[in-house]
């Protein structure tokens, strides 16, 4: 068995690190994409839209119940077959295209409860407010339930999306070449594994914690108003 050896852990540091763009990568879509996707899922639920409301139940239902990893496969697998019948070619996308697609819809099941949530939490006098000065339903939602909305959701919101950052290691499942599969290619290369992990590890931690910073920030600016 190999010794540890400090002078792996600094050597493969910023190996690691110039992949760490496409973890981002996968976050940021996740986050702006899933926010979308909750919105509409939390929408369907709360206003009772036909049909829609029973896509999202379900499509919540799943995403709720099944692990991250079976998703990806899923969607690697069911989502050329779903789209290939209405023209739309898939089949010849990087495995990347297929991981951002899974991890929207993974942030999406999770953020659309936490946005109904949300939209619940507020009081219903704030609807009565809406309406007693002319706003019709729509413009409620924009002008007075969405903004209080947001600030309820902040706290979920910053779990959620750090969650979704330890989740993205799983990417390397499909083929991704991310932090993780670098850390993964170079300890198998030198077979100190143990130095690349670590890397990854403080990686994840330093990242986690600005994440959590951020949001509690941001809390506490919107708390104050």
């Amino acid at each position: 068995m190999l010794q540890f050896n400090w002078r792996y852990v600094f050597e493969y540091f910023p190996k690691i690190v110039a992949f760490l763009p496409t973890t981002l990568l996968i976050v940021a879509v996740a986050a702006v994409f899933g926010v979308l996707i909750g919105a509409l899922f939390a929408i369907a639920r709360i206003e009772q839209i036909p049909v829609l409301r029973e896509i999202a139940a379900v499509s919540v239902s799943f995403i709720r119940g099944t692990p991250i990893f079976i998703q990806l496969f899923v969607v690697y697998y069911g989502l050329p077959m779903l789209l290939l019948p209405l023209g739309i070619d898939v089949v010849r996308q990087s495995k990347l295209f297929f991981v951002l697609v899974a991890y929207a819809f993974n942030v999406g099941g999770f953020a659309s409860e936490m946005i109904r949530g949300a939209v619940l939490a507020v009081p219903k006098n704030q609807w009565d407010a809406a309406y007693s000065i002319g706003l019709n339903k729509l413009e409620a939602y924009v002008r007075v339930i969405i903004p209080q909305s947001v600030v309820i959701a902040i706290p979920a919101t910053g779990a959620l999306l750090t969650s979704a950052l330890s989740d993205t290691a799983l990417a390397s499942a499909m083929g991704v070449v991310d932090a993780l599969e670098r850390a993964r290619i170079l300890g198998n290369h030198s077979m100190h594994k143990l130095e690349a992990y670590i890397d990854v590890a403080v990686i994840f931690v330093v990242l986690s914690f600005l994440f959590e910073r951020f949001f509690k920030n941001l809390e506490k600016k919107y708390a104050k108003k």
